[in-house]
């Protein structure tokens, strides 16, 4: 790290340098503001430090890491064979389970890190890479020594930074896709998205929302989430333990903090069917971006009413009607996201084991720990002549 170069790392958001917000003026997911937010609605299994990068004594990026003890959750699920899932969860716990990333492991995209234009993006990195390795002895003479150190959520154009002596022990891996969605200027209301739309995938909308018949959608305020909290963390786990890996699963009153908090920044959808909440899911406004955050929703009424794919159209018809640009869908559900025009966006990840020897089977482990989803892209708008 060059010598006018120094960083600091802060525990709490309350120690935070009074100019940090003017770094993150153009991302809600690095303001202070979110942070105290993500930092009192953590999972249990997290803890969140904050980055800041000086140059000559002034503040120049600022970043996010989060500690994520694994051992704490159900992680691998139980969708595997009884014994391989015994196995799997042997070796994550014994090699794996203390995790230390450089980014917000519970968003999709490039959220790690805001630089000024007084410093150059690979003077950044190579502070941060400094920061992580002081982290990375502070934890350990806590007692939680790192396993592994993960570098998370790059666009595939900004792999030249990470090409330095630094990162050479890292495996560099490529991640499920961001799923985004752009808004065309010229969509003013659901009517011109849906005459974009071809046959196929108008008569998808059609089919879509014939199955919805009978479901009220309603934005829900603070009282209404808190009122019906019990049954919102029964669906949102529906769908987390079904997933084939988790890092970590949100607190109970994870969607009460963030909508008290961010007021109508985060906005919360319910789905009821005859007065019983049968699905919900969550925004956040992100300058012109919409963020999709978590969702739940009751399985046999997601496949009966399709709702999941109503779920979408509902995000598009709002994000066109509030002239947003683009919708971060996320990753997972790539091919349902691509059937309502969502555009798969390349991302990619670094990872280093702290045993060196482990380190070097990195590609071969990562693979079997998550394996490569297939899946067919879908193009659902008509050919431009």
């Amino acid at each position: 790290m060059k010598p006018n170069f120094s960083f600091q790392i802060y525990s709490s958001v309350n120690n935070l340098p009074d100019e940090w917000d003017s770094l993150s003026k153009n991302n809600i997911f690095l303001s202070s503001y979110y942070l105290v937010i993500l930092e009192k609605a953590a999972p249990i299994n997290m803890q969140c430090y904050f980055i800041g990068i000086f140059k000559d004594n002034k503040l120049v990026g600022i970043s996010l890491a989060q500690y994520i003890n694994l051992s704490k959750v159900n992680s691998l699920g139980d969708r595997d064979h009884r014994f391989k899932t015994i196995i799997k969860n042997f070796l994550f716990k014994r090699f794996i389970s203390k995790v230390l990333v450089i980014g917000n492991n519970m968003l999709t995209g490039q959220n790690c890190y805001s630089f000024s234009s007084e410093i150059e993006v690979k003077d950044g990195i190579e502070a941060l890479h400094g920061a992580a390795n002081v982290l990375t002895a502070q934890l350990k003479a806590q007692n939680n020594k790192i396993n592994l150190t993960v570098y998370k959520d790059f666009l595939t154009t900004n792999d030249h930074f990470f090409k330095t002596s630094d990162f050479k022990p890292f495996y560099q891996f490529n991640i499920q896709p961001n799923m985004v969605f752009a808004i065309k200027s010229s969509w003013q209301s659901m009517d011109d998205y849906i005459g974009d739309l071809n046959k196929k995938y108008r008569d998808q909308y059609k089919r879509a929302r014939k199955k919805a018949s009978g479901i009220e959608k309603r934005k829900l305020s603070l009282d209404e989430v808190k009122s019906l909290h019990n049954r919102i963390n029964e669906l949102y786990l529906n769908v987390a333990q079904n997933a084939p890996f988790n890092t970590f699963y949100l607190s109970e009153n994870h969607f009460e903090i963030f909508k008290e908090k961010l007021h109508d920044n985060f906005l919360f959808y319910g789905y009821f069917l005859n007065e019983e909440l049968i699905g919900f899911n969550t925004l956040i406004k992100n300058g012109d971006d919409i963020d999709t955050y978590f969702l739940g929703y009751d399985e046999g009424y997601q496949r009966e009413k399709m709702l999941y794919l109503n779920m979408l159209y509902d995000m598009i018809g709002y994000s066109i009607n509030k002239k947003y640009k683009r919708i971060i869908f996320a990753r997972t559900a790539l091919e349902i996201k691509s059937s309502v025009g969502a555009i798969p966006v390349a991302m990619f990840g670094l990872i280093k084991h702290q045993n060196y020897f482990i380190n070097l089977l990195m590609a071969k482990s990562f693979i079997y720990f998550e394996p490569k989803t297939i899946w067919q892209q879908r193009n659902p708008f008509k050919e431009v002549l």
